[in-house]
């Protein structure tokens, strides 16, 4: 079968490759569920393992299948499969158990270990391929109301995980109901995370760098949210005008953006980073300032990486309900599509040059 993958550790080695089709049998105790890929999302994290800057090959294997934004359909399931059966669509976790105590519990996104296992990113082909399979343990099933924006699940998940664990936070207080809510960034993950807080009824102001009007900004006010322009207004004033912010959420890739944010939040209130910024960026801040504002501020700040099965359940619940109240909004995130496993540079130079992408995704097969 077919796959799209990279030789971890040298740059820009993107091609496309041939191996066995799975089988349930790989998977122990008859838990295998046999899935063929529909669609698979490409985001930043592609980018950077053809990139070089990191990822690493199964063990044994000079290749490394990309992906971890699957969506699917099973075709087959073993003899002690009980949770999906074939027809079933189904999106796969990425995250592997290790060893850690936080693994054996089935939390392997909070592991400690050193080494740790994501398919299509370290020590695990990911979902880029004509087929995969997997212990059921790790499938997800989807509705078929939502097929058409399964493939948005994966990173929906990253934002289910950070408001998440800022509620779990925030138990501390005994009694938190945020009222107010900004979100920096404008990509995939900042309209996602601007959505599940909307859904949650919250009044929600989306920070991004162009000016409206774009798609974008329209996406965002179609859901009652607020869209500024810090070309037009900057971070800290915008708390003044829409502020105090009980929860902010950093999507912006951009980490001199985190220290404006940790001025920019209220008192009892819970900064969630959800960019990866691997570069060596320097910048002066205002440390005393901040530092006391945190601390006469009893303020959180939290990091959300990877989710496990938890919360693909919650984002489940929030792309369906996103569904009832907005029709037709998540698909609108779909802007760039590719058919076909053989087009992976397309794929590629749509993602390196998004042209006001979105959502870039590769049409494995046809729903």
């Amino acid at each position: 079968m077919k796959a799209i993958a990279v030789f971890p550790g040298n740059p820009d080695t993107v091609h496309l490759a041939e191996m066995p089709k799975p089988s349930i049998g790989e998977v122990a105790n008859g838990r295998g569920v046999l899935v063929k890929v529909l669609r698979v999302g490409v985001d930043g994290t592609d980018k950077e393992i053809n990139a070089a800057e990191y990822g690493q090959a199964p063990p044994g294997v000079e290749f490394l299948v990309i992906g971890h934004e699957s969506f699917g359909q099973v075709e087959a399931v073993g003899p002690n499969v009980t949770e999906v059966k074939p027809g079933d669509y189904v999106v796969a976790t990425v995250r592997r158990p290790g060893s850690s105590i936080y693994d054996l519990i089935g939390t392997n996104d909070m592991t400690t270990d050193d080494t740790y296992f994501e398919r299509g990113i370290n020590l695990r082909h990911g979902y880029m391929s004509e087929y995969y399979v997997d212990d059921a343990e790790f499938i997800v099933k989807i509705p078929q109301g939502l097929k058409e924006v399964g493939v948005l699940l994966e990173p929906t998940t990253v934002v289910e995980k950070g408001i998440a664990q800022a509620y779990e936070i925030q138990r501390r207080l005994r009694v938190w109901h945020p009222k107010r809510a900004a979100v920096m960034g404008a990509g995939t993950i900042g309209l996602l995370a601007t959505l599940a807080l909307r859904l949650r009824g919250l009044q929600v102001t989306i920070f991004g760098l162009a000016p409206k009007r774009y798609l974008n900004s329209d996406l965002i006010e179609t859901i009652g949210a607020t869209y500024q322009s810090t070309k037009e207004l900057s971070i800290l004033e915008g708390a003044k005008k829409y502020g105090p912010f009980d929860i902010i959420f950093e999507a912006t890739g951009f980490s001199p953006v985190v220290f404006e944010s940790m001025r920019a939040l209220g008192k009892n209130g819970v900064l969630v980073l959800s960019s990866v910024t691997g570069g060596d960026r320097m910048i002066e801040v205002p440390a005393d300032k901040i530092n006391l504002e945190f601390v006469l501020g009893n303020k959180v700040m939290v990091g959300t990486v990877n989710a496990n099965r938890e919360y693909f359940e919650m984002g489940v619940k929030d792309l369906a309900q996103a569904e009832a109240e907005y029709p037709g909004w998540l698909s609108r995130l779909l802007t760039h599509p590719v058919k076909g496993l053989e087009n992976y540079r397309e794929l590629f130079d749509k993602l390196l040059n998004p042209n006001g992408a979105i959502k870039v995704f590769c049409e494995v097969a046809e729903l």
